[in-house]
């Protein structure tokens, strides 16, 4: 086995070394400009800053409308080729302002507040709130041998993102079906809320949040989640007092759906302008921080990959299109809408990629695509390298690109995830927390990727 896996090492290394001599110089250069320039300009990393000033962007919020207009004004200003809204009906939730949790019946901890904040897509609660005793369980199992304990309660779901995996959004999967389905779990049981331990790596005490859902058959009940900190205050106290009961007070509630917008710009193909090369994120975000990295960068990186193209005057063979969807956090309205106008026209979808994953330093690309094709991009590693990409693999590429079928290849830009959980929807996700070169090799590494596509082909 040792034996074979060297070999296998062998032979693909000597496969990158017969690539390297292949080497295009003038795209290799270009390659080395595109870097320098996304370096030293810095200007996606300015219009970060901009977009942020707007604030977060839940679809059908001020803010969002007003980041739709900034972003398609920030194209026309850039010179693309053609820049336009395309209509999109999203779901319009807002947070409100009361979000309060407090213990009210307890001998040791009476008044004691908890750091809380409501869950994408809840239901409020009355002025009153709900008030009830907290039963904690770890996962569904737990929930379910408990059958005759959860009536009347509020089920605290304590299960934490395991620390011990390397990879981050490994622990994240590990931990969000509490988020998502915990009350319609608990609601099986007759619960009249759920508490869920934030799903972060950061050990602070800022909640974070993310969508969760209901279904018709079931009572919709409050759900919120804990900062971590508190999460382990509340394990502490319910071990003293098992009885003690905390009241939950939200106003956030469900509007009717609201017209909004996908911003989408290109630079058309000098040679074959009917091959399109997507390169985009989501552009709505929770309303906790200003949705920096989850998903401001993405998209204003995808926005400075055809800006790039514009400042060094490089003049793609393959159209460059850049797709700002929006409503990715909740029911993916704008991939679905753009999917239906790539499956109709008569265009050719090359490629997409989708930047999703923050603005950390690059580490490479998920593939979605056949062998040979992946076997093909390793000969783009030594051009990606100049930005610090050193894999292309086969894995998923994202939300929203996913969604555009009959494509040769999707992809999913990764930067380093070691830090992102720490400030994946909540407060810690600001401007900020955001660092200018790794946002801005960001930017060059999908730039690249992007013009060796349009030259090279699939």
């Amino acid at each position: 086995m040792i034996r074979l896996t060297f070999i296998t090492l062998s032979i693909f290394l000597i496969s990158l070394n017969s690539f390297s001599q292949e080497l295009d110089k003038n795209l290799f250069e270009l390659s080395k400009k595109i870097v320098r320039t996304a370096l030293v300009d810095r200007k996606g990393y300015q219009w970060l800053e901009e977009l942020c000033k707007i604030g977060p962007r839940l679809p059908g919020s001020e803010n969002s409308f007003k980041a739709i207009q900034w972003a398609k004004q920030k194209m026309i200003e850039s010179g693309f080729d053609s820049v336009w809204l395309q209509p999109v009906m999203a779901p319009h939730w807002v947070r409100g302002n009361l979000e309060e949790a407090k213990i009210v019946k307890s001998k040791r901890f009476k008044s004691r507040k908890l750091l809380i904040t409501a869950l994408g897509g809840s239901v409020g609660t009355d002025k009153n709130g709900i008030t009830g005793e907290i039963i904690p369980v770890y996962n569904f199992d737990d929930l379910k041998s408990k059958p005759d304990k959860v009536k009347g309660k509020i089920v605290f779901y304590n299960r934490p993102l395991d620390y011990g995996e390397v990879e981050p959004f490994a622990g994240y999967g590990g931990a969000v079906n509490q988020r998502t389905s915990g009350a319609i779990e608990a609601a099986k049981y007759g619960a009249i809320g759920v508490i869920v331990r934030s799903i972060t790596t950061k050990h602070d005490n800022v909640p974070h949040t993310g969508v969760m859902s209901y279904v018709d058959t079931l009572p919709k009940i409050p759900a919120v989640a804990i900062g971590y900190q508190d999460a382990n205050f509340l394990t502490e106290a319910l071990s003293k007092e098992p009885d003690l009961q905390v009241n939950i007070k939200l106003s956030c509630k469900k509007l009717p759906d609201v017209l909004s917008y996908n911003v989408i710009g290109e630079i058309r193909g000098s040679e074959y302008p009917d091959e399109i090369i997507v390169v985009g994120g989501h552009f709505d975000s929770w309303d906790k921080g200003c949705g920096a990295h989850d998903d401001g960068a993405g998209c204003v990186q995808s926005m400075e990959v055809l800006d790039l193209f514009k400042r060094l005057n490089i003049q793609p063979k393959r159209t460059i299109r850049c797709v700002l969807f929006i409503d990715e956090e909740q029911t993916q309205t704008g991939a679905k809408e753009y999917a239906k106008f790539a499956q109709e026209s008569n265009q050719k979808h090359l490629a997409a990629i989708e930047a999703d994953r923050g603005a950390f330093t690059p580490r490479g690309f998920y593939a979605d695509t056949d062998s040979s094709t992946l076997y093909y991009l390793q000969s783009f590693l030594p051009y990606l390298n100049l930005a610090k990409i050193d894999w292309i693999r086969k894995g998923g590429s994202g939300v929203d690109v996913s969604k555009i079928k009959n494509t040769k290849a999707l992809f999913g830009y990764v930067p380093d995830s070691q830090r992102y959980m720490d400030v994946h929807h909540s407060d810690n996700d600001v401007f900020e927390a955001v660092h200018p070169r790794e946002f801005e090799l960001c930017s060059a590494a999908m730039a690249i990727m992007c013009l060796l596509l349009s030259e090279k082909g699939l």
